[in-house]
């Protein structure tokens, strides 16, 4: 239910993990475990996935957390996330990459992909995604 100002709970509580998370000197691959293991399935296995292929395709990208969620950055500037569906009550967990990502082709190209699960096919293109990304 939003209150006031447009903002639900979970909204509310996503912006003050990000406002934590700015001040917080914390151990970015400890905090993405934290928030991975707090999931329910089948988010946190498919977020474990993804944190695995994230690091193998990318090992320039530092993990973090962003909004609660996991993220992967280069310095600052995130680049990728996951997001669990269980935490805005979606119907879908979600794989996002931000405008920091090199993915810009034409006037249009996806930044979000709905996750279900994880077959072979989407962690090879979760892969060739984040490489792109950081090209």
């Amino acid at each position: 239910m939003a209150n006031k100002k447009g903002l639900n709970k979970e909204e509310i509580t996503a912006m003050k993990e990000y406002l934590k998370e700015k001040n917080a000197k914390v151990n970015g691959e400890e905090a993405v475990l934290s928030a991975i293991a707090k999931m329910k399935e089948p988010a946190r296995s498919m977020a474990r996935r993804v944190h695995e292929i994230v690091k193998a395709s990318a090992p320039e990208l530092s993990p973090r957390t962003w909004y609660g969620m996991p993220a992967y950055a280069k310095g600052d500037k995130v680049i990728c996330f996951f997001q669990d569906a269980g935490k805005f009550k979606a119907r879908y967990s979600t794989f996002g990459l931000t405008d920091k990502a090199h993915l810009d082709e034409g006037k249009m190209w996806p930044t979000g992909f709905a996750l279900t699960g994880l077959t072979h096919a989407e962690e090879a293109k979760i892969a060739a995604l984040v490489k792109k990304a950081v090209s």
